[in-house]
This record gives C-alpha cells, sequence and structure tokens, in this order.
C-alpha cells in the first residue's frame, strides 16, 4: 500500500511530517503522545475546520490523535460517537491501551467495515514477509488480532510485535484514508 500524505491537503501533510509522514508504525500500547510538537499543533485544530464538509469529522481528526499515540485526545472525539469509523477508532484505541474486552466491544458494535478486505490483503502481503509471524488471515478477523497484538506486546522487539506493529500500521492508513473520504 502507499500512504501518500499529500492527498489529504497541505495542512494534513504539514502535521504528518511531524513524525514520519503516517508511516511510523503504532506501538502496541498506547501512550503519552510521542510527539509534544504534533500535539500543539493539532491543538490549534478543530476537526470541522481541518475536514470540512465531513458529516463525522472526528473520525479523521482521532486518528491524528492516536497517530502520534495521543490516546485521552483521540478518547475524547470518540468517546460518545457511533458512527462506523468513530467505533473502528474507539476499538483501535482500547486495543492499544491495552484493554482487550472493551477492544472487543467496540469491533463487536462495529460488525464488518468497509476496509477489512483491502486490510486482510496487506496483512497476507505483510505475513508473507514475516513467515516467522504466528499470525494467519483469511478474512479480516478483528477478535485474532486482539489476541495477536496481546502475545506480541509479551514479545518486545519480537518478529510477532514488529509484525502487529507493521500490520497497525496498514489498518491505521487504510482507516485514516476511509475516514478522511467518507466520514
Amino acid at each position: 500500500m502507499g500512504f501518500d500524505p499529500s492527498k489529504y491537503g497541505a495542512e494534513i501533510t504539514r502535521l504528518l511530517s511531524l513524525d514520519s509522514n503516517g508511516a511510523q508504525a503504532p506501538a502496541l500500547v498506547c501512550g503519552p503522545c510521542r510527539n509534544e510538537a504534533a500535539r500543539v499543533e493539532l491543538k490549534k485544530h478543530e476537526a470541522a475546520k481541518l475536514f470540512p464538509g465531513r458529516n463525522e469529522p472526528k473520525a479523521p481528526m482521532a486518528g491524528l490523535w492516536l497517530y502520534f499515540s495521543c490516546f485521552e485526545e483521540a478518547h475524547q472525539l470518540v468517546n460518545d460517537l457511533h458512527s462506523p469509523e468513530c467505533m473502528f477508532w474507539h476499538a483501535i484505541l482500547h486495543r492499544q491501551e491495552p484493554d482487550s474486552g472493551n477492544s472487543a466491544y467496540w469491533f463487536r458494535q462495529l460488525g464488518e467495515h468497509a476496509i477489512f478486505p483491502a486490510l486482510a490483503l496487506e496483512t497476507r502481503e505483510i505475513l508473507k514477509r514475516n513467515p516467522d509471524a504466528e499470525f494467519r488471515i483469511g478474512d479480516w478477523d478483528p477478535y485474532a488480532f486482539i489476541n495477536f497484538c496481546e502475545r506480541a506486546r509479551d514479545q518486545p522487539g519480537s518478529t510477532q510485535a514488529q509484525t502487529a506493529m507493521e500490520i497497525q500500521l496498514v489498518e491505521w492508513q487504510l482507516l485514516f484514508d476511509y475516514s478522511v473520504k467518507n466520514a
């Protein structure tokens, strides 16, 4: 998958340029913001102004906060929203909290999502490059991925952890793109 931050406009490009242009794999455990400059910059923006004309601009905004590992700010945005994209971001947040039960709850609320087929395809490609990873996939199964992330967290620096982080990055990129275009 070729993620191109410039597709989202100059301001999103600038924000993502503060940390690897949308190519930094998320940690398996979301912590405090990993980039204070990004946090300061994001606080200057309102979701509706950064993503004008969207029905649910808080979905891609939550994605930006999550990209920089700013759990509290992302959670605040999606906590009371129930669009599919907000539920998906909410599930990811809790998987990275880590609170697997809460993550599974939000994935149950979500059900199927339009990015699942692309996510499964990208994951299969990642697994081809990482054949030692203990994760197999047919269709996308968010619950199996929650469990894989749990196991990977117990093995920092391992193939499992690297693979889980790579998959999380593709998940973030696909969902961010979808949220920007469809929210």
